[in-house]
């Protein structure tokens, strides 16, 4: 009520209807105190349980508080101090540990020198130079040791060294006994001579004398390898091997090793006999090498060398294996190259007898390697006795082309005669075969006589498709026979070797095309002899080279006998090549008639003495060149070759006198005259050049056919005619323009003639009228 009142004074307005409504505002007011108070009273509980738990988190707090300042204050300081003196113990400890592992290793190294010391005074020097070894481990696990370093480590060092230098000074006077080898002065060259001087002798102990006289081998050789320097010993022992006893027995047929056994020593030396080859057979040569190998494997090599592994078995390799590893290579190399390459056959016949050189190279090495000089597998050497048709093949192509370019470098000028008749020389060759695909392609008869023949049973003529008789060159026909005689060993060869020496054949020819030209190339220049048998030579090659393939075409194998084997290819090259040269030839002579014509002065003012001896001068000179090359070329070239080439040198005379002399504007009666004798002397004399055999009684035959053979030859007559002839007599020889003289020049030529002849006068007039 007072709250009531105090609202209602405060508020200084007061109506009856809003007092009303605030009561009941106020009533409802008060039940919702009455609900506050009563959750108030439950409230009360659970917060004065909630500040009990604050007040015992605050004691907690404060307990925790005082026992983290104990502990930082006191623990903390103890424990630092714990774990400092922890710390100088383990270090203690770990420098104790060091000092007395240094200690144990210099007591090792102290030990191993002191037992070494005594090993070396008895002479055991395997047992010597393992404990130099174990100093040398020490010496170096304690110079590992960083941040630990001693002075004195510098002078065990050095201590080592010298103990190292001292054993390997024994060990080498020791090695020196074992093995001594007398060699002949450095200055001798290695001759079969200064090779009879090498000796090598091999020390021998009795087994009951070792420990008195000396080591045994293996205690010394074991020595070296322990120290790391059996090999530098191994490599030079083997170098002299190679050098002055196992190079030299390949090399030398005649030299053979003769051994001597005395009382302490066993010596190998060399004899000489009287070789029966210039080669010794591989069986020969691997006897005398085994012999050493035995005399080796018996007195020094038989040398195990024990080499621990980390399963603690043994791994015993002898000193043999090491030395053969160390030559081997070489040794392989110089069998190969100095004795098997020498004894692969020639000829396919005496393949079947390499039988014995592969045999007795498997023999070889497995008598190696029963010495444990060799180990492993097949070999090189083995493997190259074993692939011998390869290499026959191979060799055969060599000796193929070496002897082609030897033939090719050698003189053109011997030569030989062919004929129609002419073959080239073979033996029997096989009969194709019985195949149907044979049997359809009828062959032709290879056989008469022994030597090919390329007829066929029916034929045109005897000589239809033969070459004409000329001259060759004696190198060029054993080339061609060397051709089919390879051809005919690639028939009994296997496939492989039946290719390479059909190419092989191809190759010579291809060489010839390359080599002679070039080789010759001066020679065929200046000498026309020479340049004519070149032309024969290429034209030979290539009349045989249309047939060579079909001849052997299904007796060689199959892949070459399905088209494959043919060298009708080579012959348009070849034929060219002859023509060039020979028409080379024929261009310098062409030259030089020029060149002796220009100095006839044109033949004119022949009235001129001198003129008319400068010009029958120059005719001279032609004729001789002309006869020279008559002489030269005669029985060389083939008949129509001979008078073509001789026809077209003396028409290039004759037509360039016809053309100077129709050239002339004035010639007078006297040199008319003059000029008619210097034609008729061509005329006389010229046909005596054409002399292409050597019996002069069948040469008038083609001197007669002169005119066949040069073009320009009834032109000079007619010429001839026209220098002597008066006016009616060149009318008539015009005939209208269709006389004898018509046929050779034009009527421009005729008038031109005439008017240099005849003065201008009616009569003059009247026939060049005529003239048209």
């Amino acid at each position: 009520g007072s709250l009531v009142a105090a609202v209602l004074a405060h508020s200084g307005r007061l109506d009856k209807e809003d007092l009303g409504t605030r009561i009941g505002r106020l009533s409802r007011r008060g039940e919702v105190c009455n609900m506050i108070n009563k959750k108030y009273n439950e409230f009360l509980p659970s917060m004065q349980s909630a500040e009990d738990l604050v007040s015992q988190v605050e004691g907690l707090t404060s307990n925790i508080d005082l026992l983290k300042a104990g502990i930082e204050h006191e623990v903390q300081r103890d424990l630092n101090v714990a774990v400092a003196e922890f710390t100088e113990l383990k270090q203690q400890l770990e420098r104790d540990t060091l000092v007395l592992s240094i200690l144990k290793k210099l007591q090792e190294f102290d030990t191993a020198i002191k037992e070494y010391n005594t090993a070396l005074l008895e002479k055991k020097y395997a047992a010597a130079a393992q404990q130099l070894e174990q100093a040398r481990s020490s010496l170096k696990t304690l110079e590992s040791r960083k941040g630990f370093e001693l002075k004195i480590l510098k002078a065990l060092g050095t201590e080592l060294t010298v103990q190292t230098q001292n054993m390997l000074y024994h060990l080498g006077e020791e090695w020196q006994k074992l093995a001594v080898w007398k060699l002949p002065p450095s200055k001798e060259s290695s001759s079969l001579e200064s090779v009879m001087h090498s000796e090598l002798h091999l020390r021998t102990v009795p087994s009951k004398e070792e420990e008195i006289a000396g080591p045994p081998v293996a205690s010394v050789l074991q020595a070296f390898a322990v120290l790391g320097e059996l090999h530098t010993k191994l490599k030079i022992f083997g170098q002299l091997l190679l050098k002055y006893i196992l190079k030299p027995l390949i090399s030398y047929p005649s030299l053979q090793p003769f051994t001597e056994e005395q009382a302490d020593v066993f010596i190998l030396r060399f004899k000489s006999e009287e070789p029966n080859l210039d080669h010794s057979s591989p069986m020969e040569v691997f006897d005398k090498i085994k012999l050493v190998f035995e005399v080796l494997h018996k007195y020094l090599l038989n040398v195990p060398l024990e080499q621990p592994v980390e399963d603690k078995k043994e791994c015993r390799v002898t000193l043999a294996e090491l030395l053969g590893d160390t030559i081997w290579e070489e040794l392989s190399d110089c069998l190969i190259q100095n004795c098997l390459v020498n004894s692969i056959p020639t000829n396919s016949s005496k393949l079947e007898q390499y039988v014995e050189v592969i045999k007795s190279t498997e023999e070889f090495e497995k008598a190696l390697k029963n010495m444990q000089f060799l180990r492993g597998d097949t070999t090189d050497l083995l493997k190259y006795a074993r692939n011998v048709n390869s290499h026959f093949a191979n060799k055969k192509c060599q000796d193929v082309i070496v002897a082609a370019r030897n033939l090719m470098t050698s003189e053109i000028h011997n030569t030989v005669k062919i004929t129609p008749d002419s073959c080239v020389a073979l033996p029997r060759l096989p009969d194709p075969g019985a195949g149907d695909h044979l049997k359809m392609q009828k062959t032709s008869k290879l056989l008469h006589n022994n030597v090919v023949n390329l007829e066929e049973e029916t034929r045109l003529s005897q000589y239809m498709f033969s070459l004409p008789t000329c001259r060759i060159s004696s190198s060029v026909e054993k080339l061609m026979e060397l051709a089919y005689q390879t051809l005919l060993e690639a028939t009994a060869s296997t496939d492989q070797c039946c290719i390479q020496l059909f190419y092989s054949v191809r190759n010579i020819f291809q060489l010839f095309y390359d080599v002679v030209p070039t080789y010759h190339k001066e020679n065929l220049q200046k000498l026309p002899q020479l340049a004519a048998i070149h032309h024969n030579n290429c034209m030979y090659i290539a009349h045989h080279l249309l047939t060579l393939g079909h001849q052997f075409r299904y007796r060689l194998t199959n892949i070459l006998c399905d088209g494959a084997a043919t060298f009708v290819d080579l012959v348009p090259g070849f034929r060219r090549l002859g023509m060039e040269c020979f028409l080379a030839q024929m261009r310098v002579q062409k030259g030089e008639i020029l060149e002796r014509l220009s100095s006839a002065r044109n033949f004119s003012n022949m009235d001129d003495e001198e003129n008319y001896c400068a010009a029958n001068k120059a005719i001279r000179q032609v004729l001789h060149q002309l006869k020279r090359l008559g002489k030269v070329w005669q029985d060389v070239l083939p008949v129509n070759i001979y008078c073509k080439a001789m026809g077209t040198l003396l028409n290039t005379a004759l037509t360039e006198i016809v053309t100077r002399i129709a050239a002339l504007e004035d010639i007078s009666a006297e040199d008319a005259d003059r000029l008619y004798s210097l034609c008729r002397t061509m005329v006389e004399e010229g046909p005596q050049v054409f002399t292409p055999l050597p019996e002069e009684d069948k040469n008038k035959k083609y001197q007669e056919e002169v005119p066949v053979y040069v073009q320009k030859w009834m032109t000079f007559k007619e010429l001839m005619i026209i220098l002597q002839a008066n006016l009616q007599e060149i009318v008539d020889q015009w005939a209208d323009g269709k006389g004898p003289l018509a046929a050779e020049f034009s009527a421009a030529e005729v008038k031109s003639l005439i008017r240099a002849l005849f003065q201008n006068t009616e009569r003059r007039a009247a026939a060049l009228a005529k003239i048209k």
